[in-house]
């Protein structure tokens, strides 16, 4: 059998970086991913409505967008607008009488996503709900129930919004939770921050839940070593 080639000008299982996933990121998005004006309107204008850099990563939200269809999804929960990035993928993924809610605890933050949304052209399919979210889930009661849910906001409130969400998603629908996996901080006991134990103490909610089926998938990318987790409600 011939020998595996190597690659050219990297040994085998060198370690990598941020460098180095940001750019397989580039290099996969300009196959796979078009020229977005819309979207690349969107990240300008949350840069210069001074909104941090956290939003998912284009491959992330191309990621969302791919599983809202392959569930048939019509109705999304999100918890954590932002400026609407992620929203806005999450949109492009449901058909025209489906819907998106979403929930945002900063009234500037939901003032810029309500601007790119409508940019965008969903105005009419998303609602911005500002507010507490823990209090929001809290009073939703969807009829018909949700279908996915996509929590990536505070940290420490994972197991509150996961737990409502499960509430709130049919039998059968998805939830995924963003951000758990934080560069492997999660996973060392000598480290410890509220973030961190945000991750952890959803972890040790869900296990042994017998209302899902779940598992993490460790990421790296442009935003650099993190992770999230997808479940499935029973």
């Amino acid at each position: 059998m011939a020998a595996a080639s190597q690659p050219v000008g990297r040994q085998p299982y060198a370690p990598t970086g941020i460098e180095d996933w940001a750019r397989s990121d580039a290099y996969h998005n300009s196959f796979l991913i078009g020229e977005d004006p819309v979207l690349d309107a969107v990240v300008k204008n949350n840069k210069a409505q001074g909104l941090p850099d956290i939003a998912v990563s284009t491959a992330q939200g191309k990621l969302l967008n791919l599983l809202a269809k392959s569930i048939g999804a019509k109705r999304i929960l999100e918890v954590g607008t932002l400026g609407g990035y992620s929203t806005i993928w999450l949109a492009r993924g449901i058909p025209r009488d489906g819907r998106v809610v979403t929930l945002e605890l900063s009234e500037k933050h939901a003032q810029v996503a309500r601007e790119n949304i409508t940019n965008a052209g969903f105005a009419s399919q998303v609602e911005v709900v500002v507010g507490p979210a823990a209090e929001t889930l809290k009073s939703l009661q969807p009829d018909p129930p949700f279908d996915l849910a996509f929590i990536d906001a505070d940290k420490p409130g994972n197991l509150t919004y996961f737990t409502e969400a499960k509430r709130l998603v049919r039998s059968g629908g998805v939830i995924i939770v963003d951000n758990v996996v934080r560069n492997g901080r999660v996973a060392d006991p000598s480290l410890s921050d509220d973030n961190i134990e945000g991750a952890r103490k959803l972890l040790n909610g869900i296990k042994g839940d017998s209302e899902v089926d779940a598992t993490t998938i460790g990421t790296v990318g442009e935003k650099g070593y993190d992770g999230f987790l997808y479940a499935v409600r029973k």
